[in-house]
């Protein structure tokens, strides 16, 4: 299992996010997440200008094993997606936690990531998972 940044908070559904230094929050998926699914085919990026709501699906990634829904972790308006993955979903496979991101969101309450949990909850949680 590849470390977890320590920067990060998560979604119990394995996604994460953190906060830039522009204050925007970068969202994506977990490498253990993405190991879960296997080879990632195809990825549904939300629109930019959309407003998501925490803890509602946001985007869709296709593995050949199935679709899962990806959730926000974070409410307020997608101003960015990471159009790499259009070509190459694999990216996420190759890099959870950096070249694989997949949507920026300009949070309309950052307290909802007081919410989330850190990295040392997320290890517990996929730990026990495992178990």
């Amino acid at each position: 299992m590849s470390e977890i940044p320590g920067d990060l908070k998560f979604l119990k559904s394995h996604e994460w996010a953190r906060v830039e230094d522009d204050g925007l929050v970068r969202v994506g998926i977990s490498d253990h997440a993405q190991s879960q699914l296997g080879d990632l085919v195809y990825v549904e990026l939300p629109e930019v200008g959309a407003d998501i709501k925490a803890g509602t699906g946001a985007a869709v990634v296709e593995s050949v094993k199935a679709a899962s829904d990806i959730y926000s972790p974070i409410s307020g308006e997608v101003v960015e997606v990471n159009e790499i993955l259009s070509d190459k979903p694999e990216t996420i496979n190759e890099d959870a936690y950096g070249d694989g991101w997949i949507f920026l969101v300009r949070p309309s309450d950052r307290a909802e990531l007081d919410e989330l949990l850190d990295a040392n909850e997320y290890e517990e949680l996929i730990e026990n998972e495992d178990h």
